[in-house]
This record gives C-alpha cells, structure tokens and sequence, in this order.
C-alpha cells in the first residue's frame, strides 16, 4: 500500500517519518509540530541541548509513550502498531540487564523472546570482547556491559536501532570500539541507526544524517554531506549603523562581531562580496551555531522533508 506521507512512494524508504508531531506534559510541550522523514540506511545523528525531546522522541518510536498530537511512523507504520516491534531495538543509557544473570543467560533470554533471534551474530559480538560467557552481568566492567547490551540489540536483528547515548559513560577507548563495532554491523545488515549523542565530533565521524532538535522543535534535518556545503563561514569589516547590512541576501544562521570585524555561519543567496574572507564550516560549526540560534530558519534537505511542507531546503 502506498504511503500516506509519500503518495506513490515505497514505505519502506522511509524508516521513520514524523508529521506534526507532539508531546505535551503538564509542564509543557517537549515535542511541537516536528515533521522530518528519515531514509532508511542511514546513520543518523540526534542532537540538541538537554531538555530538547530527544529522548521523547526515541519514547515515541519505542511506544513509551504516546503522542500529544501528530504522528509518527516506521517503514510506513504508525509507531504504535504492534507491527513495528520485532523491526526496531532500542538501547539506552542505563543498559538494564539482569545483573544475577551469567551472559549465556543474558543472550539464551534474548533468544526465547525475539522470535528472528540471530544467535550466532550475538555470541560473535561477545566472544570479540573476550567477554567469558560464565561471567555475570553485575561483575562486567562499563564496556563490557555495553558490548552485552549490543549482542541483545542486534541479536533481535532489528531493521531499525534506536540508542540513547548508551556509550555516553564509556571511556574513550571503549566508545572507540563500540562505535566501530555498531557501524560493521549496521553496513553488514543495512540497518538504520538513530544515535542520541552529545559528542559532536563523533557524529562527524559515524553519521551520514543528521536530525537537530531545540526547544521542541526540528532545527536541522538531512545527509550531512548536503547540511555541510549548503553553509559558509565569512568574516568581514563590520558596516557602519547596522553590522549585518551587508548579508542581508543571505540566510544568517549566527553570527559575532569583535570591534571592528564579524563572522558569520550562513546559507548564501547569490554572490558573496569580495572583500569577505570565506571558509567552508565543519559539521561541528554548523551544529553549534544552529544550536545557539534557534530562530533562524531551519534548513530540511529533499531527502529529509515531506513535499507538502514549507520550510526551506539547505
């Protein structure tokens, strides 16, 4: 059946899709009126500030919770159909397994309750962290409790992974090796990963899209290698009255002026003046300076926004 979002279109193309999506709690809205799609195969980076809704938006997918309003699907499923479930994994910080449980327990009770169980790719995971499979889950160190937890995960065979910073308490060496890990595995099987991470410089590294929330709201949605290119960084002599007189033609997204000079992250609308210098951002700086303006128009490359909305492309 055709896809509600995407007349015409494959479901599965899309492993999620948000339109009007919103969640209220008593002390506000945490989520209001995101849409984005996001296509399958990706590796996809969810960032923002604390209090942003990532996390309620990865409780959405995981049907933790429900929405206010909107609506959420995977690979063209409402997200609360019990269709979605054997199709996604979800992995957060707190990695709960059963701590009495040796890790043979840990991986037999995966397979007892996911019914596409992948045993063989679960003990492979483990036996590569030289993880002896009589050990219990409360003696493993941080890393190998995490490399547990990712043998559960992609034992279930998911076609959609959801983390929640789940390498967040992870030394650096650790984060290292799992990550490399989660992108063999994800490339092996074409596996979808939304990964929640604070660290941007690792999003540079392991992600090919990027999905950015603040306040609530979808700041900044698309393949990285399309985000990227669409900004500049330029530095020029501040003007007299107004210093951002002469990028006017352009889309500020941030902008600093010192004395007598500013530099700014924008989107350009035409010819640039020569007397500017100009520099091509890193993912990090456009990040930021999305993240410390939330008002200025957020950018939705094609791959990432539905036709029948309004905002701008990259």
């Amino acid at each position: 059946m055709a896809d509600a979002f995407a007349p015409g279109g494959s479901p599965d193309a899309w492993a999620l899709e948000a339109r009007g999506l919103g969640k209220r709690y008593r002390r506000g809205w945490a989520l209001r009126d995101c849409s984005f799609r996001l296509p399958a195969g990706r590796i996809c980076g969810l960032v923002g500030p604390n209090g942003a809704g990532k996390s309620t938006l990865l409780g959405l997918a995981t049907q933790q919770i429900q929405p206010t309003e909107g609506e959420l699907r995977i690979f063209g499923v409402p997200a609360g159909d019990a269709a979605t479930r054997p199709r996604t994994a979800f992995l957060g910080q707190d990695k709960p397994l059963f701590k009495g449980f040796t890790v043979a327990e840990t991986l037999r009770l995966g397979a007892e309750l996911n019914p596409a169980w992948d045993m063989a790719s679960a003990e492979r995971i483990v036996e590569a962290g030289r993880i002896p499979t009589d050990a219990r889950i409360g003696t493993l160190s941080g890393g190998q409790h995490t490399r547990v937890a990712f043998a559960l995960a992609f034992g279930k065979r998911p076609d959609l992974l959801l983390l929640d910073e789940p390498m967040a308490d992870l030394d650096p060496l650790a984060r290292h090796d799992l990550g490399s890990l989660m992108l063999a595995e994800a490339a092996e099987r074409g596996i979808t990963v939304v990964m929640s991470s604070h660290l941007l410089s690792e999003l540079e590294d392991m992600c090919d899209h990027l999905l950015v929330l603040a306040e609530g709201r979808v700041r900044l949605a698309g393949d990285t290698d399309a985000i990227v290119p669409a900004h500049l960084l330029v530095t020029g002599r501040v003007a007299d009255g107004d210093p951002l007189a002469p990028l006017a033609p352009h889309t500020v997204v941030d902008h600093r002026v010192q004395g007598r000079q500013f530099q700014a992250l924008i989107r350009p609308n035409g010819p640039l003046r020569p007397e500017w210098a100009v520099a091509e951002p890193t993912l990090e700086e456009v990040l930021l300076a999305h993240l410390r303006s939330p008002d200025a128009p957020p950018p939705h490359t094609p791959a990432a926004r539905h036709e029948a909305e309004g905002n701008p492309t990259a």
